[in-house]
């Protein structure tokens, strides 16, 4: 390789030239492993830099997945791809709350990459676990609708090859063959008709593939709150792991936040359309005049992509004791939302 894709592979002079520092300045750093996320590595480095250099005093280095299986799913999705790319090409000056991107770099062979970020400590992970409630959600509301304005309807979302990638053949071949694996392994732990919400995408999988949205931009595609820092106050949030930029609709961004988040059925329902009024105002002050209408269906419909996701996840990626709860909430509270709004019904 070329470059170095774990932190013991990192020399002080290579990273310190990365950093926009003389190669000679940084005398050592130490490693700690990161973040929960299951199809990267992530670790946090911190510097000893020579008296006065002006640097970070630490940085984030995101890395290949030590596990085969995790690597082998990036690869066939373009999954490492499109987080390089997205701080290489657009990250920088598109005003999205997003750490900044010191180095990116990825091998030809898709796999093998790395990126230096900012460290945003003391900023903590959410915990998808615990879950959250809407007023906590509004920052990360504010966050995304930031991300869909970015390419609202824009031709850019063609011009971009990672951007435009379509998985759809390899999703309908995998799919259906995950959800059956999903399904005996979280029997005991999920409700019949949770269980059932899948088959009942699995029927639906061509039509769910094929709509067309209300209107097309760049999403983040696992919006949820592992994969959001939040300010020590909570006021202000950061979106990490651009692993599933895709195109599609805003609003299937927004449902997957609020029904992978919000634990109690009751409430989530509850805040649905709050949720959805507060990310339409937040992208009217942002210049766009989004059709409300058309979009509250998208949202509606995209109540199932949590569940989507917990099962394509769950049944790709290296296997955890907290990654296996973390998946079934993944799957039980989206389908909660899914069946409150009728979504496959409008399939």
């Amino acid at each position: 390789m070329s470059f170095p894709t774990s932190p013991d592979a990192m020399s002080p002079e290579w990273l310190a030239e990365k950093l926009g520092q003389d190669p000679q300045a940084l005398r050592g750093f130490t490693v700690a492993k990161v973040g929960t996320g299951q199809m990267c590595d992530s670790y946090r480095l911190a510097l000893d830099w020579e008296d006065g250099a002006a640097a970070p005093a630490s940085v984030i280095a995101k890395c290949p997945s030590h596990d085969e299986a995790s690597r082998n799913i990036a690869k066939l999705t373009g999954t490492y791809v499109k987080e390089v790319s997205w701080y290489r090409e657009l990250a920088a000056d598109s005003g999205v709350a997003a750490p900044r991107c010191y180095h990116a770099e990825i091998a030809d062979d898709d796999v093998n990459f790395v990126l230096i970020l900012s460290d945003l400590a003391p900023a903590r992970q959410g915990d998808q676990l615990a879950g959250l409630d809407l007023a906590g959600l509004l920052p990360c509301i504010e966050a995304a609708a930031g991300l869909h304005a970015l390419l609202w309807n824009d031709p850019r979302l063609e011009a971009l090859p990672w951007l435009s990638r379509d998985n759809g053949d390899l999703i309908r071949h995998l799919f259906p063959q995950l959800y059956l694996g999903f399904r005996e392994r979280y029997a005991a732990r999920l409700d019949r008709d949770v269980l059932d919400l899948g088959a009942g995408i699995v029927e639906r999988l061509d039509a769910y593939l094929a709509r067309a949205p209300a209107a097309r931009t760049i999403v983040h595609g696992d919006l949820r709150i592992d994969n959001i820092l939040f300010a020590p106050d909570g006021g202000h949030c950061w979106l990490v792991d651009w692993q599933t930029l895709g195109r599609g609709s805003g609003a299937s961004d927004l449902a997957y936040l609020v029904g992978t988040s919000i634990a109690d059925p009751v409430e989530c329902a509850a805040a649905d359309r709050p949720a959805f009024d507060h990310w339409i105002g937040a992208l009217q002050q942002l210049g766009i005049a989004p059709d409300e209408e058309g979009l509250w269906t998208d949202y509606r419909i995209g109540a199932l992509s949590g569940y989507f996701m917990a099962v394509f996840a769950s049944m790709s990626v290296e296997r955890t004791t907290r990654g296996d709860e973390m998946f079934a909430v993944m799957a039980e509270r989206p389908a909660r939302q899914a069946l409150m709004l009728g979504s496959l019904e409008l399939l």
